[in-house]
């Protein structure tokens, strides 16, 4: 049987890690070199996208379990939905795109917006592994 705090870390990390294994497709994507679009960029862009938004809707309503614990854990849950909403709708802007070039892609891999969130990811995961200290 799974702890609520277990439930949570399970449904971060797998929306962390359809969002990272499209950051990984979009460094590969931009090192080509192509001005056209090719591979399966938008696709991978697409569930990076769909997992964004479950992602804000988890950390807005579902993270209750996980707030609760904890004023930081609520506090911290804020900025990752933020952030999550900045790297959306650099996503977005490039999905909306007739062709999707690598400078396009390595262009959004720099973005501090979609950085910032896997950065927020995986330390709420690593605070998750390590437990909160009490009082």
């Amino acid at each position: 049987m799974t702890t609520a705090l277990e439930d949570v870390r399970a449904t971060l990390h797998k929306r962390c890690d359809t969002i990272e294994e499209c950051y990984e497709y979009m460094l590969a994507y931009a090192a080509q070199g192509s001005p056209t679009e090719g591979g399966q960029i938008r696709s991978f862009l697409t569930r990076a996208d769909e997992a964004i938004t479950a992602l804000v809707g988890y950390t807005s309503t579902s993270g209750d379990e996980l707030k609760g614990t904890s004023p930081a854990y609520a506090a911290f849950l804020a900025v990752a939905a933020a952030d999550a909403r900045a790297s959306q709708a650099a996503v977005q802007l490039v999905l909306a795109q007739t062709a999707i070039s690598s400078q396009l892609i390595d262009n959004l891999n720099a973005s501090i917006h979609l950085r910032a969130l896997l950065t927020d990811l995986f330390l709420l995961d690593e605070a998750l592994k390590q437990g909160r200290k009490d009082g």
